[in-house]
C-alpha cells in the first residue's frame, strides 16, 4: 500500500474500483469524484436522469459515465449494479469495489484502511467506516442525520450506501436487488451474511455526507422512505428464524398506527382523554429513547433532539408502511421517494 493520501499503490490499483451514483447532485458530485480520482484503478459514475450537467462534469473529471436507460424505473440499487458491470469491463482483475453516493466525499485515509482490513481478514465481505454530516450545524435535520450515521464499531448487521465490498462477497450474495426503492443496502448485507461473509464497521473515518436538509418536509419524506423500506424488507425476509425487520415494523405499527388511530376513535366516548393517554404514551417512548442515547454518549441536548425526532418520525414511517401496503394490494411497484428538491443543491 502507498501513503494514506494516495489510496492503493499502483501494483494494487487494478484490483480496486469505485462506483458513484447520483441525480442532480451539483457541486456535491464534483467533491465526490475528486475525492476518488487517481486513487482507484477505475472510477464509474452512474447517472439517474440528471438535468444539472452532472454527466458532463463527471466526464470532465475523468469518470466513466453510465447514463441509465430512462424507460426502466430508477433505483439506487439498479444504478450500483450497472456501475459494477461497467467497472468489471474496465478492470478485469477487479477484487474490491467502493460504492459511494454522489453526495458524499471519501476521505483520503479510508481506502488504504479498508483495503488493509479486507486483505488481512479473508472472511470479511464488506467494510464501512464513519460517515459524517458535512454541515451538521446548518439545520436540526442535518444534525439528526449525523447522529444516525454514528453506529457501533465491530461486527454489524448492516451498512449504508458507502462501503468497500469484496467482489466475491458481492457476487456470492447476488448483488443489489434492483427493484428496491429504499433499504437496498441493509437488505444486501442480510444476504452477504447469509452467504457466510462478515459485515464490519471499522473505527475509521470514511465519508463526508451532505444531506442538505433544511426543511421539515424533507426530513418527513426521508422518514417516510425509511418506513417503506422496513415494510418491504419484512415482506421479503420477515419469516422465521431471523424475522428480519419485524421489531422495527411492530414499533411503527404500534406507535405510528394503533396509538393515534385508537386515540382518534375513542376520543368521542372518552371526552378527549384518549388523546391525553396517547400523549402520555409518546412521552414514555421519548423518555426511553432519550435514556438509550444518553447511554450511547450523547449530550442531554442531543438525546432530547433524537428522542423527539424518533418519536414523531413513527408517524412518517407509518405513512411509508401504508404506502408500501397499498402498492402491494394494487399489484404495483412504488416510485422513488426523494427528499432532496431542486432547492437543496
Amino acid at each position: 500500500m502507498s501513503g494514506a493520501n494516495e489510496g492503493p499503490g499502483a501494483e494494487n490499483r487494478a484490483q480496486v474500483g469505485a462506483v458513484a451514483i447520483g441525480r442532480n447532485e451539483g457541486e456535491r458530485l464534483v467533491r465526490c469524484l475528486r475525492s476518488l480520482r487517481g486513487r482507484v484503478g477505475a472510477l464509474v459514475y452512474v447517472d439517474s436522469g440528471s438535468t444539472d450537467g452532472s454527466v458532463e462534469r463527471a466526464r470532465e473529471l475523468g469518470a466513466t459515465v453510465v447514463d441509465l436507460d430512462t424507460s426502466i424505473p430508477f433505483t439506487a440499487a439498479r444504478a450500483r449494479n450497472e456501475g459494477f458491470d461497467r467497472l468489471q469491463q474496465l478492470l478485469p482483475e477487479l477484487a474490491f469495489v467502493q460504492f459511494v453516493d454522489g453526495d458524499c466525499e471519501v476521505v483520503p485515509e479510508w481506502l488504504p484502511t479498508a483495503l488493509a482490513h479486507l486483505t488481512e481478514h479473508a472472511d470479511v465481505g464488506v467494510v464501512a467506516g464513519r460517515r459524517r454530516e458535512r454541515h451538521p450545524e446548518a439545520s436540526v435535520y442535518n444534525r439528526l442525520a449525523d447522529m444516525e450515521w454514528d453506529t457501533p464499531i465491530g461486527p454489524a448487521t448492516e451498512i449504508g450506501g458507502d462501503a468497500l465490498f469484496r467482489v466475491r462477497a458481492f457476487v456470492d450474495a447476488g448483488r443489489y436487488d434492483p427493484t428496491l426503492i429504499a433499504g437496498e443496502d441493509p437488505e444486501l448485507c442480510l444476504r452477504v451474511r447469509r452467504a457466510g461473509w462478515e459485515v464490519i464497521r471499522l473505527d475509521a473515518e470514511m465519508t463526508r455526507h451532505d444531506a442538505a436538509m433544511h426543511r421539515f418536509d424533507q426530513w418527513w419524506t426521508r422518514a417516510t422512505r425509511a418506513g417503506h423500506a422496513y415494510a418491504e424488507s419484512f415482506h421479503m425476509h420477515g419469516a422465521p428464524p431471523e424475522r428480519y425487520r419485524a421489531k422495527e415494523l411492530r414499533s411503527i405499527l404500534f406507535w405510528g398506527g394503533l396509538v393515534p388511530a385508537g386515540a382518534a376513535t375513542l376520543a368521542p366516548v372518552t371526552l378527549g382523554l384518549s388523546a391525553l393517554g396517547a400523549a402520555a404514551g409518546y412521552g414514555i417512548l421519548a423518555r426511553r429513547i432519550y435514556r438509550y442515547r444518553i447511554e450511547r454518549g450523547d449530550t442531554p441536548e442531543q438525546a432530547r433532539l433524537y428522542a423527539a425526532a424518533t418519536t414523531v418520525g413513527k408517524l412518517a414511517e407509518m405513512r411509508g408502511v401504508a404506502r408500501y401496503a397499498v402498492n402491494v394490494v394494487r399489484g404495483r411497484r412504488g416510485g422513488l421517494i426523494e427528499y432532496k428538491g431542486a432547492g437543496s443543491q
